[in-house]
């Protein structure tokens, strides 16, 4: 975890750089790629899943350390064509599980946070999931472990192979020639993300686009078709958790209303939005039927709140950045501690985002945690060492924010209109 760690304090910075650019050119060529809040609510989507990442947060059912000691038949010598071999492997299993993610109802509940931006942008890469808890697709490293791939290579290439992953996540780049025949490019995932019947559910590839040749998922982006962006059931919110888990808790209300046993069990492993007869009768729900008119969601914000949302996430940002500097330095107790500060942090001004009361909750529940930490190791994980003082603004931090929090939920006027805005593309 600690390389990890060291690996994601080279990457958010890089990550950032390579946004910002796609920010300032996208400007020079007067396209509209960021919408603020819902940048926002990508770069804290990607902070919820790098503290669930650092803390452990979750369940290998099978490792590939075991499967490899097990049914490993050949002992490969480490050379270049070792890498090519496993880094192929790798992306050819991380076809098949993005496809279940997107065709099983409870599987989709682990990938729809990525897709609930209705824009697309870098920022929208780092939207990733906190609700895939359990490790599932062990069985499909299956076939690396027989041919006798070394644990320490996966771990090695895993990293790598998801931060490849990044770049593509842009409407800035064109059709890239003959590359489009061979890698998973910004036009091919421009399609994967679009609701688009003639798009949706096709290009799921990482990095070689081939899987979706082979397996007959491909779709080619066509101009007199613009893609457009987000979910069928639109999320509404910009807060990560209620994103990350709305798509589990309507299966779960859909599986306590039906009348059927049968369609209470089966409903979990159904093609993705399938529902009970009765329950669908009963409890119909909104699904975008015409994408070219469908409102973007972005309500009624104020100047003041979205200025004080960037700096709330800029803060976070720093905080978890010094978590990843000091991953080694700290126990695990103060871990958990730091990153449950920064969780609740998170939730409480996405809430504050939308004027949801629950942000009060969060911001209580930060400066208990905040004092508990100051309590139990006398200052805050050793950031004295960077400045003089650095508890000190900490504290500050945590006062000022409190406060913010009473004043944008009941003391600050609202005056400017609803800012929700037809899809364009």
């Amino acid at each position: 975890m600690e390389a990890y760690a060291q690996a994601l304090s080279y990457g958010i910075p890089f990550f950032v750089i390579l946004i910002l650019i796609e920010w300032g050119v996208s400007r020079l060529m007067g396209k509209q790629v960021y919408q603020s809040m819902d940048t926002i609510a990508s770069l804290s989507s990607g902070m919820t899943n790098t503290i669930k990442s650092l803390i452990g947060l979750s369940i290998v059912v099978i490792s590939y350390s075991w499967m490899e000691s097990t049914f490993g038949i050949f002992d490969i010598e480490s050379t270049l064509w070792l890498y090519v071999i496993a880094f192929i492997g790798i992306d050819f299993a991380s076809y098949w599980s993005h496809r279940f993610n997107h065709v099983v109802n409870i599987f989709w509940n682990r990938h729809i946070v990525h897709h609930s931006s209705e824009e697309y942008n870098l920022a929208c890469a780092l939207r990733q999931e906190i609700s895939a808890i359990v490790v599932i697709y062990f069985f499909l490293y299956i076939p690396l472990a027989v041919i006798g791939v070394p644990a320490k290579v996966i771990a090695i290439l895993a990293p790598i192979h998801l931060f490849a992953q990044f770049w593509y996540h842009t409407k800035l780049i064109n059709k890239m020639g003959i590359l489009e025949h061979i890698l998973m490019t910004p036009s091919h995932h421009r399609v994967h993300h679009a609701i688009n019947a003639e798009y949706i559910d096709k290009n799921y590839s990482a990095i070689l686009i081939v899987w979706d040749k082979w397996f007959g998922t491909f779709q080619e982006e066509r101009a007199d078709i613009p893609p457009v962006y987000g979910i069928l059931k639109p999320a509404e919110t910009w807060n990560p958790h209620t994103i990350n888990f709305m798509h589990a808790w309507q299966i779960a209300k859909d599986a306590w209303r039906t009348k059927s046993w049968k369609d209470k069990v089966r409903i979990w492993f159904m093609r993705t939005g399938w529902r009970p007869a009765d329950v669908a009768e009963q409890y119909p729900i909104n699904i975008t039927k015409d994408v070219y008119n469908r409102p973007k969601y972005n309500p009624t914000t104020t100047k003041a709140l979205r200025i004080w949302s960037w700096i709330q996430l800029v803060v976070v940002n720093l905080f978890i950045y010094h978590a990843l500097i000091s991953f080694g330095n700290l126990d695990y107790l103060e871990v958990i501690y730091y990153l449950a500060f920064c969780f609740a942090a998170i939730l409480a001004y996405t809430s504050l985002m939308e004027y949801h009361k629950v942000a009060m909750f969060f911001e209580v529940a930060k400066a208990i945690l905040g004092v508990s930490i100051l309590y139990l190791f006398g200052e805050w994980f050793d950031a004295e060492q960077y400045f003089i003082g650095a508890t000190w603004v900490v504290i500050g931090y945590c006062v000022v924010s409190l406060f913010a929090t009473i004043w944008f939920l009941y003391f600050e006027p609202r005056k400017e209109t609803n800012l929700n805005t037809t899809i364009t593309n």
